[in-house]
């Protein structure tokens, strides 16, 4: 295949971009390399998953573009097979301080995606959020622990499905630009027949993740850990998400590509078996280093949910996907890979 990455300098596209090299396709590495930027802040080197598929994958090329730039998009999509959408604003705080450009990058760049695709007649793979729930998801009872909340309604014991509401709710911009570009993708499926998987992701970590204090918490809390930075959790740190190590994501991409389905929206994380709140991260954290990184504590931030679990069963049933990580593994992998390039963090 002729696979077209967006976002090829970020982690999650990166690793798109790794994996089906690996198998011998040819891929397009699309990037205009904004993230730093658009962020505000910096962790490591921003361009350095740009350089590592340059230094170990010659059949990757490499395209300086921008997905708001519908001739960028276009171009780079010349006899493409597959796209693997993972460009994207990322972090809720951005796009509250500035919903323009959030809107710019994740409807409307979707929007350039998808018309890329339908004229391409390419299959898509689209990086949704579990922020399209927005706050319904703390519509949700939940019981409060000594370390952790969780689900306090029997309904949802595996998690949040795929059939939780989307509407009457507070998204922040950020769920409702992601939304917007979920709901486009969906009906470029219907409309126009493209096979485009929409997966609703939840905390995706692992190696080559530069994380900062708005986003990619558990890349975030191990960096700050051997660098001694200080950590500021938001709310009490009680909060639980399940967290889904980079690579089972990659199968569950592989799986659906593969398939003869021709659209579906699938929650991906972890699932039940997979969380992890806040403080038990930094309690493993501990084990794995022997460092305790200086914590204070502030309010919480708008629309953040005290629980997040993904009802990852349909993914189970249809594709016959299930995480084989757990997060002792996954984040040990993490720290090794830390501790081996301390130099990238300065």
């Amino acid at each position: 295949m002729k696979i077209l990455v967006t976002g090829a300098a970020g982690f999650v596209g990166s690793h798109v971009a790794e994996f089906y090299a690996r198998k011998g396709n040819q891929i397009v590495a699309f990037d205009n390399l904004s993230r730093t930027k658009i962020l505000g802040k910096q962790t490591g080197i921003p361009t350095y998953n740009w350089k590592y598929l340059k230094d170990n994958y010659e059949n990757v090329k490499f395209v300086r573009g921008d997905v708001t730039d519908f001739r960028d998009v276009k171009s780079a999509s010349d006899g493409i097979d597959t796209i693997a959408h993972t460009a994207a604003q990322v972090a809720v705080t951005t796009s509250i301080s500035d919903p323009r450009t959030d809107f710019k990058i994740n409807a409307m760049g979707t929007f350039n995606v998808l018309e890329a695709a339908r004229l391409s007649n390419a299959a898509l793979i689209f990086c949704s959020t579990n922020k399209v729930y927005g706050n319904n998801v703390n519509k949700i009872p939940v019981r409060e622990g000594e370390k952790r909340y969780s689900f306090d309604d029997e309904e949802y014991s595996n998690g949040t499905p795929e059939s939780l509401s989307i509407d009457l709710c507070e998204h922040t911009p950020y769920g409702s630009s992601k939304l917007a570009a979920d709901l486009y993708v969906q009906d470029y499926a219907h409309t126009y027949g493209l096979k485009t998987g929409v997966f609703r992701m939840s905390c995706i970590y692992g190696e080559r993740q530069f994380g900062v204090e708005d986003q990619g918490w558990v890349s975030w809390f191990a960096i700050a850990s051997f660098t001694k930075k200080p950590i500021t959790i938001y709310g009490d740190g009680k909060q639980v998400r399940d967290v889904l190590h980079v690579s089972d994501l990659m199968q569950a991409f592989d799986k659906f590509l593969s398939s003869n389905m021709r659209h579906d929206v699938f929650n991906i994380g972890g699932g039940p078996e997979n969380t992890i709140s806040l403080l038990e991260l930094l309690e493993l954290l501990k084990e794995l280093t022997g460092k305790t990184p200086v914590v204070s504590f502030a309010g919480w931030r708008s629309a953040d949910q005290r629980v997040y679990i993904s009802d990852i069963s349909k993914a189970q049933r249809l594709l016959g996907w299930k995480p084989a990580i757990g997060p002792k593994e996954g984040v040990a992998r993490l720290v090794k890979w830390i501790s081996e390039n301390d130099t990238v963090f300065g």
